[in-house]
């Protein structure tokens, strides 16, 4: 593959049956082309649990997935109540998930961490109010 592939997939709001489809989607595609297992392993965890943080915290959104020979560049956009506290975010187990959520497992507090874990790079832009966009970049 010499040029960009890009992917944009529409993640529906508090919908969790169909949360996981576009990381699914993706990683399908990622095997298909030739990707090293743990290329496709990072960006698979990285973008399934921005796909989830979507669907519970900010009434879903699109992501834009860009494939090229080097790497896999995922960005997760959406139009939620924003990131107040991205360091506090950032930590293990903090969680603002409510109850309900929790109790179909989910919510766990891991989004985050696991994102910035799986990726090569992360970049999280956030205003309170308007949304937020997280790129998240993965080497081949």
């Amino acid at each position: 593959m010499d040029e960009v592939m890009v992917l944009t997939y529409d993640v529906p709001p508090d919908d969790f049956t169909r949360a996981g489809e576009a990381s699914s989607d993706v990683k399908s595609k990622l095997k298909m082309l030739g990707a090293s297992p743990a290329a496709v392993r990072k960006v698979a965890i990285a973008m399934y649990e921005g796909e989830i943080n979507m669907v519970i915290h900010a009434h879903g959104g699109k992501i834009t997935v860009e494939i090229s020979p080097q790497s896999i560049k995922m960005v997760l956009a959406d139009v939620g109540p924003g990131i107040p506290d991205i360091d506090l975010a950032m930590k293990a187990g903090y969680s603002t998930a409510p109850d309900e959520v929790r109790s179909l497992g989910f919510g766990a507090g891991m989004g985050l961490p696991n994102m910035k874990k799986y990726s090569d790079e992360m970049k999280i832009e956030t205003e309170i109010g308007v949304g937020t966009t997280i790129t998240m970049l993965v080497n081949m």
